[in-house]
This record gives C-alpha cells, sequence and structure tokens, in this order.
C-alpha cells in the first residue's frame, strides 16, 4: 500500500478485506478488487476517462481507432504487431465493420472488461 501512496494501518487492511471479499476466503482475488474499486465510482468520471483514453490511442484524431493507430500504440508500449494483427484485433469489436473502432465501439470494449 504504500509504495502506491497509501498508508494504512494493520486494523485498516483488515477492514478492507473484510469489505471486499465476496467470497469469505481470506482473500480479494482481481475481481472482487475490481469491483471494490468501481463500485462507487461516478459513472461520468468513467465515461470522461474513457474519452481520454480513446482520444489518446486516435492518434490522428479523425474520431476512430484504426489499424494504423492500435499499431503506432502498440509500438509507443514497447509492443511489435503486424498491420494483420492490429487489423485482427479491431475486427474483434468492429460492430458497425467499417474495419475501425469509434468511440461507442471502444467505450462497449472497455466496460465488457470490467
Amino acid at each position: 500500500m504504500e509504495s502506491l501512496g497509501y498508508s494504512a494501518t494493520q486494523e485498516d487492511l483488515q477492514r478492507m478485506i473484510k469489505e471486499g471479499d465476496e467470497d469469505g476466503d481470506g482473500f480479494i482475488d482481481f475481481n472482487e478488487f475490481v469491483h471494490l474499486n468501481t463500485h462507487e465510482v461516478d459513472s461520468s468520471k468513467i465515461l470522461d476517462d474513457l474519452l481520454t483514453a480513446f482520444m489518446i490511442i486516435d492518434v490522428d484524431g479523425n474520431g476512430s481507432i484504426s489499424p494504423q493507430d492500435l499499431q503506432k500504440l502498440m509500438k509507443s508500449l514497447g509492443q511489435t504487431y503486424s498491420m494483420a494483427e492490429c487489423l485482427k484485433m479491431i475486427k474483434g469489436v468492429d460492430g458497425n465493420r467499417d474495419g475501425k473502432i469509434n468511440f461507442q465501439e471502444f467505450k462497449l470494449m472497455m466496460m465488457a472488461s470490467q
């Protein structure tokens, strides 16, 4: 917790585990962690964050994420993907089949991953 900038007592940690441990196993698994950190989050804040992320990925600013945008993003993250691989990733979430991801498709994809 301290490495994340939080200072918590042992009692605080026990309370947090009790609060977030939905299945009662004494541990907080990934799904419990996500729920604990998102169940009281302001939906307008989430939407703002998604829009910001979308605009960062939409390198050319045309309102959609193209295979080229995705390839540039992955390269900036140190990952190398071919254009064919980027096309395949986009095809998986491209609801209107235009070869790009618009904000609505991006939002649905991100919300489904939670």
